[in-house]
This record gives C-alpha cells, sequence and structure tokens, in this order.
C-alpha cells in the first residue's frame, strides 16, 4: 500500500466519522397553531345530505344574494342602517358638554319596605321577651 492510498483510506475513514458523529440539530418549536374547537369534527354524508334537503334552494339562493349586497359591517352581525332604533332606549346624560345631570343621593327602592319589616321584627322580638 503507497502513501497516496494510505492517506486517500484516511481521509475517507475521516469523512465517515465526522459523518457518524455529526451533532443533532438544534429544537426548533413548531409554528403555533391557533385553538380550533371544531378541528376534526365531521358528521356521516348521510347526515348533511338531509341536512341539504331540510332547507330549499330557493331560500339558500335569497340569502346569499342578501349577504352579497350587504356591507362587510352588516355582515358582522350589526344591525343595517334601516334597522337602526331612531331613538335612544335611555335619554342621553347632559346637554352636551361631556357631563352628566346631577343626580341627588339617595336610599336605593325598596328600602321602606325592609326598614317596615326590620321595625315589625323588631316589635315582634320585644313582645316576646316581655
Amino acid at each position: 500500500m503507497t502513501q497516496k492510498d494510505e492517506l486517500d483510506a484516511l481521509k475517507a475513514r475521516i469523512e465517515e466519522l465526522e459523518r457518524a458523529h455529526k451533532p443533532p440539530k438544534p429544537f426548533e418549536p413548531e409554528p403555533y397553531q391557533g385553538y380550533d374547537p371544531t378541528a376534526g369534527m365531521s358528521m356521516p354524508r348521510s347526515t348533511m345530505q338531509e341536512m341539504v334537503n331540510a332547507v330549499p334552494d330557493q331560500i339558500m339562493r335569497e340569502v346569499g344574494l342578501r349577504d352579497a349586497r350587504l356591507s362587510p359591517t352588516e355582515r358582522a352581525g350589526t344591525l343595517p342602517h334601516r334597522q337602526q332604533p331612531t331613538t335612544s332606549p335611555r335619554p342621553t346624560a347632559g346637554d352636551g358638554t361631556g357631563w352628566a345631570h346631577e343626580i341627588p343621593l339617595s336610599n336605593p327602592p325598596g328600602t321602606a319596605w325592609v326598614d317596615a319589616i326590620a321595625i315589625a321584627d323588631d316589635a315582634r322580638q320585644r313582645k316576646s321577651k316581655s
């Protein structure tokens, strides 16, 4: 065996050892996937077909056309402008200055009933002690 053959054999052996002792790849976490509670849900084809048959095609076409005409904000579950209430359910506070009207401090409603019950109970207990 000549020196050249011996050198080639040693180089081949070094390459083989380097490949065998290659350091492991560093840990890389999987990309984040948000929680989807519906992932993996399914139903039998026969059940799906019954649901499709339950709603006439004409109704589905009308729903699709109506949704296509709505703006994105109307599709998001808000009332369309034509259905918005015209009056506020409660009067607005203040006179446009940003301050609310003054409301005097008082007992909450129904306090008089609680007071009457307490007075009657107190009278009953005094009567039973004597």
